[in-house]
């Protein structure tokens, strides 16, 4: 019996959801390995290419140049047509882009591999969160987010620590091999998982602000969240970039122990953080609408004197800032991605995560690393890790005004009612 194409879909089951988020989220993993794959083997890369740290600044800012401007166009699309193609190819360019390491010789072909993987990884990340949101319902995705999320630390950290054990021994290009096969294999997994209904999940009022385009200039929910995001990724991207080459450099500690160290502390921060964000935004969500920013905004105040901290003493108290400085930083990972997709309708999500990528990589780390690095030629790595202190403090400040502009979740409300 042939079905219209008008017929009504059935709700994607709980089962095919758990499968599409764990498998997205191996995914996720792979794509911040084979990002921080470069934080862990720069110094390799200056002395081999005889880069100025302006230059290998470069590397990460022209990955998020390219990243943050094909952002739009896959947005554009993913409202438009079948997502799980479009994150299909955006997978498989950037794992054969990986590739093309093999045959990186000068900085200039390393420039070029940079942003051909921004540009998948671009199609994938912008896509990911409205395809996730509309398997799972607004009160739970501060827990979803979580675990989707926790990519971010952890394979960040196996990033730093691939980079430092196999570059070590078997050269630089060694480690960007690593998620090669793994990510076509996993990109060409995507066409067999089922596309959600958009919106199907959905229970938030529609207004002009949150269904348009037009309107979304006036949603004070989404630009306080984008705004306050890409505070937090300025910091985020500058100290990650950087924070293996300051320990190797100004504390003295062998490179491949410097990212050792540090993959092992973002791991057990990053993981504890995102669990923990995503669980206490949804149960104080109950109480209060704006709960994921606030969240959010208490983490990333209390995060300001570690940071200062750790950048600034020696020793054991360094590493215990570090790991507290990057708990409570992180600790907005799910909260905050959760209040940006609650923060729009469906009909208009991945096109406005691509506007809140675009913008938060354009004032964020699309150029504090070159930043980092110019203030480090001219004094050193201490000095120039100031402005992600400044920028921490203005991603508390924006947060907090966020709170007021929360959406109501009338599915939480009813079943508060019930209780």
């Amino acid at each position: 019996m042939a079905f219209s194409s008008s017929a009504p879909r059935p709700l994607v089951s709980a089962t095919a959801a758990r499968w599409a988020l764990l498998l997205l989220t191996a995914l996720n993993f792979l794509n911040y390995i084979d990002r921080s794959i470069l934080f862990a083997v720069q110094p390799q890369i200056a002395a081999e290419f005889h880069c100025s740290d302006r230059q290998i600044g470069l590397l990460t800012s022209a990955f998020f140049f390219c990243y943050m401007c094909f952002a739009p166009v896959a947005g554009f699309l993913a409202d438009r047509v079948a997502r799980k193609y479009i994150m299909a190819v955006g997978a498989v360019l950037w794992s054969v882009a990986t590739l093309m390491t093999a045959v990186t010789h000068s900085y200039n072909v390393l420039l070029i591999r940079h942003t051909i993987v921004g540009i998948g990884e671009a199609t994938f990340v912008t896509i990911t969160p409205a395809f996730v949101s509309d398997l799972f319902p607004e009160h739970r995705r501060g827990r979803i987010m979580a675990v989707f999320y926790v990519a971010i630390p952890v394979g960040t950290a196996i990033g730093y620590l691939l980079g430092g054990a196999l570059g070590q021994r078997y050269g630089w290009r060694a480690p960007f091999y690593v998620c090669a096969a793994p990510g076509v294999l996993l990109g060409l997994l995507l066409l067999f998982v089922p596309e959600p209904i958009r919106g199907a999940r959905d229970t938030i009022q529609q207004t002009y602000e949150r269904s348009s385009l037009a309107g979304l200039r006036k949603n004070g929910a989404f630009w306080t969240c984008s705004l306050g995001m890409a505070m937090m990724t300025f910091a985020v991207g500058g100290l990650q970039v950087w924070m293996p080459t300051f320990l190797y450099r100004l504390r003295g500690i062998p490179l491949d122990q410097a990212n050792f160290r540090f993959g092992l502390l973002t791991v057990v921060a990053g993981t504890a953080s995102a669990l923990a964000g995503g669980w206490v935004g949804d149960h104080l969500l109950r109480k209060n609408v704006g709960a994921y920013y606030l969240v959010s905004a208490v983490g990333m105040a209390v995060s300001i004197p570690l940071v200062v901290i750790a950048i600034t003493v020696h020793g054991t108290l360094m590493y215990a800032a570090i790991l507290l400085a990057e708990f409570f930083i992180l600790l907005n990972t799910a909260p905050l991605n959760a209040a940006l997709v609650n923060s729009v309708s469906a009909n208009i999500r991945s096109t406005a995560v691509a506007v809140n990528l675009f913008t938060i990589h354009l004032l964020g780390d699309a150029f504090s690393p070159t930043i980092i690095g110019y203030i480090s030629d001219k004094t050193n790595l201490q000095v120039g890790f100031l402005p992600t202190v400044v920028a921490v403090i203005l991603s508390a400040v924006i947060l907090f005004i966020g709170m007021r502009f929360a959406p109501r979740v009338p599915a939480i409300e009813s079943a508060s009612a019930h209780e």
